[in-house]
């Protein structure tokens, strides 16, 4: 196969991407006054030295965020060390019965209908409740949670203008800056309370990284798994000898779940910004120029991935950067891992006969840097 089998993703260029990995690697392009990795010995390059190439907004009239996630050593090693120590495999593992408990009550919603929309009723909601759940938010506020994430991730389909995005991320902070305060006052049992008593070499977050770091979690727990979920949908309609497969080996999951994520990363690529001025590969790239990680077409890298066109739930190994590599890589990651294999097996035991509804549109996610659809409707039977 030569192309991404399905319309909903018939946008994923793998052809341009395959000809310039073979003839134009390290492509500048004059629109975004960048450059543009293809290859992937060249987007590792770039994401584990991250003395040559920053994630801070360095450049001349563009903000600083002071987030993990926009950070540079030695001050994002401190502030990863503090969150690690909350935000741990042991913690993500215990979440197994809230998870599959969310699952099974999304499902009982679903089931006596016999269709739904996977990523209305299904893939966004999973996340955004047990993101809630993490962050000490009560049952009675999430409605209200949930249309500030989709404002701030504009997910969901979000057409919020910036004068409403903007209400609403000051809405979010209030909340939490009073979240904040309760539960420096009266500790809980949640992701908030430790992070607030977690340190290194006797240092906190401040506030204002705190909110910074429930704002990550949104984006990269929220739409991320989303897409991750919406995806699996994708690759069981197109091929359902794997679901098959699956239904009948759930403990290949893990395996299906890291092809997902190889062949439609959720999210298609990462930017950096060089240093100095240094070559990648045969170009030079000046200091202060943007380096756009096209983590995508790496994943297509036909050195790294043989035959990388083909799904194949049994690739081993599998060494996608679809969360990213190196001092940035995706804390989120083994969350998305645990939601999605929990979801997906629960989900192939409790349905059968999935098809996609031919009397409803599947709609993709229309931006050229994220990989996902806003709509998938099924149908499908109850298994007995």
């Amino acid at each position: 196969m030569s192309e991404i089998p399905y319309k909903a993703f018939a946008h994923i260029p793998l052809a341009m991407f395959r000809q310039m990995r073979q003839n134009d690697p390290v492509h500048f392009e004059p629109r975004m006054r960048g450059w543009a990795v293809f290859r992937y010995a060249d987007a590792m390059y770039v994401l584990s030295h991250p003395q040559l190439f920053s994630s801070e907004a360095i450049l001349p009239g563009q903000p600083h965020l002071p987030s993990i996630l926009g950070m540079d050593e030695p001050r994002h090693r401190k502030l990863r060390n503090i969150v690690s120590q909350v935000f741990t495999p042991r913690m993500i593992e215990q979440l197994t019965p809230q998870i599959t408990a969310v699952v099974q009550q999304l499902l009982d919603k679903v089931i006596p209908r016999g269709r739904m929309d996977v990523i209305q009723d299904f893939a966004y909601p999973l996340p955004i409740i047990i993101i809630a759940g993490l962050l000490g938010v009560p049952a009675e506020d999430q409605a209200i949670f949930r249309s500030w994430s989709d404002s701030l991730t504009a997910a969901n389909g979000s057409n919020d203008t910036p004068e409403t995005r903007v209400s609403n991320a000051q809405s979010f902070q209030a909340y939490f800056l009073q979240k904040l305060a309760e539960r420096r006052s009266q500790p809980q049992q949640d992701l908030m309370s430790r992070l607030l008593s977690a340190e290194v070499d006797g240092e906190k977050l401040s506030d204002e990284e705190l909110l910074e770091f429930c704002r990550l979690l949104l984006i990269a727990g929220y739409e991320t798994t989303a897409n991750l979920l919406g995806n699996a949908f994708v690759c069981f309609d197109q091929y359902p000898e794997v679901v098959e497969e699956l239904r009948q080996h759930p403990e290949f999951m893990p395996g299906a779940v890291e092809e997902i994520l190889r062949c439609f990363p959720s999210v298609a690529g990462d930017n950096r910004v060089a240093l100095e001025d240094l070559m990648l590969g045969d170009k030079q790239i000046q200091k202060h120029q943007t380096v756009s990680v096209m983590a995508i077409s790496a994943n297509y890298d036909e050195e790294q991935f043989p035959e990388p066109e083909r799904f194949d739930i049994h690739r081993d190994p599998n060494r996608h950067i679809t969360f990213g590599y190196g001092i940035h890589f995706c804390l989120g990651a083994p969350l998305a891992r645990l939601e999605a294999k929990i979801a997906l097996n629960i989900v192939l035991q409790r349905i059968q006969n999935i098809q996609r509804d031919p009397t409803r549109p599947v709609e993709p996610v229309q931006s050229p840097f994220i990989v996902g659809v806003r709509s998938f409707p099924i149908t499908f039977t109850a298994t007995a």
